[in-house]
This record gives C-alpha cells, sequence and structure tokens, in this order.
C-alpha cells in the first residue's frame, strides 16, 4: 500500500510539472504575441487637425490614427473646426489626459506656443504636422512636404496650361494665396512668385488687379467662398470691356472651386474658363479636372505624410532619432526645426489616372 501511494504521488508530482510547463509556455508565447500586436504598449497620443471642411484634413487623421492603432497606441483624433479657442482647449485636455506626444496641424501656428511650452515642461513631445509652429521651442519634428516646390508645381502648371490653350502673350493672370495665418501660405506664394515675378517683369504674364502682395491676395481660413467673393469683385472691376482672363493661379482646390463659380456666373464657361491651379487633389476638383474646368492640382498624398508622422511617433518613444531630410529650411523664429519633407506632383486631366486613380489615393467611385 505504501508502495503505490507513493508510486502515486510521484505521478501526480510530474503530471502537476507538465501543467505548469504547458501553462507557462503558452502564457509566455501570448506575452509574446500580444507586444508584437501592441508595440505601442496602449500610449496615449493627441492628434490634433484643424477643420474637417477640407477632404485631405480628414483622410490625414483617418491615415494617422489608423497606422498608430495598429502599432498599439491609444489615439485620441480630434478637429477644431478652424475655431482657435476650440484647438487650444482640445490640445490641453489631451495633455491634462497624459498624451506622450502630440501631433498637430495647427489652424494658426503662432497660438499655441503658450500651451506648448508648457506642454515640453511637462516631457511631453510635440510634432509639427504639415503646418510649422511657430514662436516654441517645444516643437521637436516637422512632417510635411517640400511646400516652396508645391508653390513653383502651381505657377509652372499655369504657365503651361496658359501656353498650351491660351494662344500668345501677354497673358492677363490674377493671384490668389493661402490664409495668412498658416505658414504654408508663405511657401506656397513665394514658390509660386519663382516662377511667375521674372514673366510679369518681362510683361509675359500681366495683373489687371493689381493685386500681387501676399497681404492683399491671401485668403483668410482658405475660404473658398471668399475667394469667390475676391473673384467676382476683380472681375467687375477689371474685365467687364472685354479683357480676357487667361489664367488664376489658386493655391488649394476648395479656393479654385470658389474662383470657377464667380466665373461661371461671370458668363465664362467652356474654351472661356481661365486655366485654374489648385492643391490636394480632392475629389470634386478631380472632376473638374476631367471636365476641362480646372486645369491643375498638387498632390500631395496624405497617406505617406501620416506614414511619416507615425514613423516619428515610435522614435521619440524609444528614444531613437527620427529620418530627417532637411535641416535648414523651417525656422519656426526660436530654432530651425528638424524637418522631413516629402515630394508633391502636379496633377492634369493628361495623367490623374495614374497619380490619383491607380495609386489609390482615390477610388473611381470617389469621382464619379
Amino acid at each position: 500500500m505504501k508502495k503505490n501511494a507513493l508510486s502515486k504521488v510521484l505521478t501526480l508530482l510530474v503530471l502537476l510539472a507538465m501543467t505548469v510547463t504547458l501553462f507557462t509556455a503558452c502564457g509566455a508565447k501570448d506575452s509574446k504575441d500580444t507586444s508584437k500586436d501592441k508595440a505601442g504598449d496602449g500610449q496615449y497620443i493627441g492628434i490634433s487637425m484643424p477643420t474637417q471642411s477640407s477632404e485631405r484634413w480628414i483622410k490625414d487623421g483617418a491615415s494617422m490614427k489608423e497606422i498608430l492603432e495598429d502599432n498599439g497606441y491609444t489615439v485620441d483624433l480630434q478637429y477644431a473646426e478652424d475655431d482657435i479657442p476650440t484647438q487650444k482647449s482640445q490640445i490641453e485636455n489631451m495633455i491634462t489626459k497624459g498624451a506622450k506626444v502630440l501631433v498637430i496641424a495647427a489652424i494658426d501656428g503662432s497660438t499655441l506656443s503658450d500651451t506648448l511650452d508648457a506642454a515640453a515642461e511637462g516631457g511631453v513631445k510635440v510634432i509639427s504636422y504639415d503646418r510649422l509652429l511657430v514662436n516654441t521651442d517645444a516643437v521637436s519634428y516637422y512632417a510635411t512636404f517640400d511646400n516652396r516646390r508645391v508653390g513653383q508645381q502651381q505657377a509652372e502648371s499655369l504657365v503651361e496650361g496658359i501656353k498650351k490653350l491660351k494662344g500668345d502673350a501677354p497673358y492677363n493672370i490674377e493671384i490668389f494665396a493661402g490664409s495668412p495665418d498658416d505658414t504654408n501660405s508663405f511657401y506656397f506664394f513665394q514658390g509660386a512668385m519663382d516662377v511667375l515675378q521674372p514673366l510679369i517683369d518681362d510683361g509675359t504674364m500681366v495683373v489687371p488687379s493689381g493685386q500681387m502682395t501676399q497681404e492683399v491676395v491671401g485668403t483668410l481660413r482658405w475660404d473658398g467662398a471668399v475667394a469667390q467673393s475676391r473673384m467676382d469683385a476683380i472681375l467687375a472691376a477689371n474685365y467687364t470691356d472685354g479683357k480676357k482672363l487667361a489664367g488664376v493661379l489658386s493655391p488649394y482646390d476648395g479656393i479654385s472651386r470658389g474662383v470657377l463659380s464667380s466665373l461661371t456666373a461671370f458668363g465664362l464657361t467652356g474654351d472661356d474658363l481661365p486655366v485654374v491651379t489648385g492643391q490636394d487633389a480632392e475629389a470634386s476638383s478631380i472632376k473638374l479636372i476631367i471636365s476641362g474646368d480646372q486645369y491643375s492640382t498638387i498632390l500631395k498624398d496624405t497617406r505617406e505624410l501620416a506614414a511619416v508622422a507615425a514613423k516619428m511617433v515610435d522614435a521619440v518613444l524609444t528614444g531613437k532619432e527620427p529620418e530627417i531630410n532637411d535641416t535648414e529650411t523651417y525656422d519656426n523664429n526660436v530654432k530651425i526645426v528638424p524637418s522631413y519633407l516629402l515630394e508633391p506632383f502636379i496633377v492634369t486631366k493628361e495623367n490623374y489616372q495614374k497619380l490619383v486613380i491607380d495609386s489609390g489615393y482615390l477610388t473611381e467611385d470617389d469621382i464619379k
């Protein structure tokens, strides 16, 4: 009996040991898999976007949120609907809730300095997204496109379209710029004038309204209705005598649509429409490009920009240096902000299929 009892005890001990080993192995495997699936370890990231009134910001926010959540981060994505106090309040709330990193596309990059300085003092990392945050040392990195090149491409496509469609020089043009509270507007405008100013100086291009400075041609909040109203006034004051308008430099598709609404209300259609540029490859404007009403837009693939920003988040939280390709261009009045610049592309009727549809940026259904 004693021998049998001892045998049973030994058997139970062996089974128990096997069970513990199996349980430990399974637990280790589960733990490893979870760690792999959740590289961000649930860390809280705040993303502040300016508005949902522009198609591109919706894409930016959704793309970045998806990438970061797939990497295991907890993501708080908020839109301020172009209201500066709302954006400031949203960011302050993210800081209070314990955000480790803030990714910010500012409505006005000069209005958040105090908030961001306080965040940096608390160890929060700040990444400026597409629009430069100025007057603060708190911004660590900047993810954007080559914005001066964007402006150059807009002007290059304007000149190309005019020369192709509008006969011989001189050509009458009008100029629109972006919102004066958006630092990108100045880079776009400078880039465009790199191309246009020499042509204005030599008489190839003429601006009948005389409106050529950034202060005068800016469009607050990139608002298409504001652009439409200004275009109405320009047409009434300068083009009622039969003068032909060959082209309009527009820095954004929403502004372009406002300009085109004014032009069609003025009675210009078909071949009489001037060449109109744009930016952001919004579905509504791709439709206008296909129909021939808008000549061009600039594609800035927000999926790529979101991926760059997400990699920056990973790097700063793991003590690594993010990939940077520009350390000279973007001075925010306190320091040169290390930046990663992505390449923009000119989109026209001839290449929209390849650049916009085949790439998956938009679908065929989007432009029906």
